[in-house]
């Protein structure tokens, strides 16, 4: 047997537990490539690796069928695939149906006969339906309610999703049409803005090339806006000599690691942060879009990935003006963009870890000034404990005031 003839299995694969795994798939006809751990499921590496977020997730146990997809041609629960079970697989989800110019017969008959209700559960209605009609095109109509009894409508409008199966069925006696939006195309990470589809084999290390990204924002509103300042016991211009200094600069922010200058003004870094029981260890890059001494503005966009798919971007100002007694009050106004496990934080309390790891910051920046050396060691991210304790605190001020 020839290699091309060999059949597409999943390789064994041995890795830690977050350790980075290649996977090979077809999306929606178009070949990517992605790393993720062995405990990232399919609906997850959809949803925040390749931004195809019309796939639902809703109870995460398999029960409510919202995240049914298509791999290898049959129905499946995205959640309750692990992605590396699916090396070589052939995926389809809903955006993959019909194009929005054109919309897939099923997709059709759904709006008309009004069964979008919410919308929530309609990605696993229509591909459910869609596995249905194609494996048996000839499925009588009292069977239909059982037939999609696997995903659950919490609007119960089951009687207009039933009526629109129906109705392209009838319409497609022979066989209900192939998805008619699966073609090579870009498929944009949402944290990264970059395409993570497979181009030419380059033989170039991917974590490489995700360094020498191009950062760019997502347009939109950001997931938290920190408008924070503090005052430090000495001068501007004792600042600005951090600040000029960009690897003095990085030993002051908490957490964090310069690990790579890569030129015109890129760096390469890792960032650890522990919330409770959720742990993220990002690699990244950050880029200084602006540095004006003279006006007294820093301008930093930075974006980070966790090895379980989360991922974090960040447009930073720094200001500095005068203060009273010859200090300085040091300003910081950043919008954050969060997906994956870290947008799991309530907007409070990713504001809150925000503040307070700028505190840490200022006081970094600081120490730094007024001794002309760097902190000794990394500056600690805050534990949980900490940061829970002086998130009640600060509330509790908040309020008396």
């Amino acid at each position: 047997m020839t290699s091309s003839e060999a059949p597409n299995r999943p390789r064994p694969v041995r890795a830690g537990a977050g350790e980075p795994v290649e996977v090979r798939m077809t999306v929606n006809g178009t070949p990517v490539t992605v790393h993720v751990p062995a405990r990232v499921t399919l609906a997850d590496v959809l949803r925040d690796q390749l931004g195809l977020t019309g796939t639902h997730v809703g109870c995460e146990h398999g029960v409510c069928g919202m995240c049914t997809v298509l791999v290898d041609g049959e129905a499946a629960r995205a959640c309750l695939l692990f992605a590396v079970q699916l090396d070589q697989a052939e995926v389809v989800t809903v955006e993959g149906l019909g194009r929005p110019d054109e919309l897939h017969p099923l997709q059709e008959s759904f709006g008309r006969n009004h069964a979008l209700q919410c919308g929530f559960c309609t990605p696993g209605f229509l591909m459910s339906s869609y596995d249905l009609l194609t494996h048996q095109p000839g499925v009588r109509e009292q069977d239909l309610p059982q037939e999609l009894s696997g995903v659950i409508c919490r609007c119960t409008g089951y009687r207009n999703i039933v009526t629109a199966v129906r109705e392209a069925q009838q319409a497609h006696p022979g066989g209900i049409p192939a998805p008619g939006n699966c073609a090579r195309r870009a498929l944009a990470g949402r944290g990264t803005g970059r395409s993570v589809v497979d181009e030419e084999p380059t033989g170039a290390p991917a974590e490489q090339s995700a360094a020498k990204a191009e950062i760019v924002l997502p347009e939109g509103e950001p997931t938290i806006a920190v408008d924070v300042a503090t005052e430090v016991g000495v001068g501007q211009d004792q600042v600005w000599a951090v600040f000029d200094d960009v690897h003095r600069l990085a030993r002051c922010l908490p957490g964090a690691e310069l690990t790579e200058e890569l030129g015109e003004d890129y760096y390469a870094g890792r960032a650890r942060v522990s919330v409770g029981p959720i742990k993220l260890a990002f690699k990244g890059v950050a880029h200084i879009a602006e540095h004006d001494r003279a006006a007294r503005r820093m301008r930093v966009l930075a974006q980070g990935r966790d090895t379980g798919g989360a991922q974090t971007q960040a447009d930073i100002l720094l200001r500095t003006e005068p203060a009273a007694e010859g200090g300085t009050r040091l300003h910081a106004e950043a919008k954050v963009y969060l997906t994956g496990r870290i947008a799991q934080f309530g907007r409070a309390l990713a504001g809150d870890v925000s503040r307070h790891m700028f505190e840490q910051f200022a006081a970094a920046v600081s120490e730094t000034a007024t001794t002309g050396d760097a902190p000794q060691g990394r500056v600690k991210a805050p534990g949980a404990f900490r940061l829970l304790l002086r998130s009640l605190l600060g509330r509790l001020r908040r309020r008396s005031r």
